[in-house]
């Protein structure tokens, strides 16, 4: 399958910073990949050269299967970390402006901007200026003007920044039905858990270099399952199992951590002796923890 976009092996430097060193990844349509890192290792370079707001030093950017170029940028949509309302403009006309830019015609652009808004549950405020909103409800107006002239490729840079839990579950309900739609979507976010649940595919970035990417389930796949998350009641004496490098223990829901080669048969065999066990299941490491070991050792090395 042709890729949406395609980096290979580029590289951006600022002065004497490297910002992005030989980078390569690939993401195909109708599917979902997180560009993970830091702060500072190179995301925002990154998307930005995807972009053209910059230019790679060395490699090449590829969008919808050819080398870049402005004219691929009518099917990009791009959400910046750094937000661009017009806070006294009122949130339909500011949306159907943004339409405009982007090609579409009024008719178009306002019937978009109100399925959108109608969709996103914020259909009372189209007649409302952007300073009158809440930081949650600009973002999902913002989110809105990086759709409406319904991209290929949509980039976004912290998507689920100042969203309650209510809307951020909204935003990645859309992002799925999204990528059903057959869209591509590379999103870079400091929430492991979502892009757990919503990535296909991962890059990690450190310093500008990947250090780990691939599909997400290849990647967590690497790591040895070595996690217990165990619910009981009653005694908890069986926390003390030489099996059990570290735990969690919340209040009957615990979070284990074992030794390598562990025997979690024998933790079960003595905690179900001691306790009632409601649940004991083995896991791989959350993404979060892998985060945490890989860049924990390229900043070690």
């Amino acid at each position: 399958m042709p890729a949406v976009v395609e980096l290979d092996r580029i590289s951006k430097s600022y002065e004497k910073k490297v910002a992005v060193r030989e980078l390569s990844l690939r993401i195909e349509a109708g599917t979902m990949f997180g560009l993970l890192g830091p702060n500072g290792s190179g995301k925002t370079s990154s998307i930005r050269m995807m972009v053209g707001i910059t230019m790679p030093d060395s490699g090449s950017v590829n969008l919808l299967g050819k080398p870049f170029a402005r004219e691929s940028l009518k099917q990009v949509g791009y959400l910046p970390e750094e937000r661009g309302l017009y806070k006294k403009m009122k949130v339909l006309d500011q949306l159907i402006f943004m339409g405009e830019l982007r090609g579409l015609d009024k008719g178009t652009a306002g019937r978009r901007a109100h399925n959108w808004c109608e969709r996103l549950q914020i259909l009372e405020a189209v007649d409302k200026k952007t300073e009158e909103l809440s930081k949650g409800m600009q973002q999902k107006i913002q989110f809105i003007s990086t759709l409406m002239h319904d991209p290929e490729l949509i980039i976004m840079d912290e998507p689920f920044s100042g969203l309650d839990p209510v809307n951020a579950v909204l935003l990645q309900d859309t992002l799925i039905d999204l990528k059903n739609a057959g869209k591509a979507i590379l999103f870079s976010t400091h929430r492991m858990d979502q892009v757990e649940k919503l990535c296909d595919a991962i890059c990690l970035i450190n310093a500008g270099q990947a250090v780990l990417s691939g599909g997400m389930r290849e990647v967590k796949s690497r790591y040895e399952r070595d996690r217990v998350v165990l619910q009981f009641e009653g005694d908890n004496s069986f926390l003390q199992h030489p099996a059990i490098a570290e735990y969690k223990d919340y209040s009957g829901h615990v979070e284990i951590k074992l030794k390598p080669h562990a025997d979690a048969q024998s933790l079960l065999r003595e905690a179900i002796e001691k306790a009632k066990i409601y649940k004991f299941e083995l896991v791989e490491p959350s993404l979060e923890e892998i985060f945490i070991q890989t860049v924990g050792e390229k900043v070690d090395a």
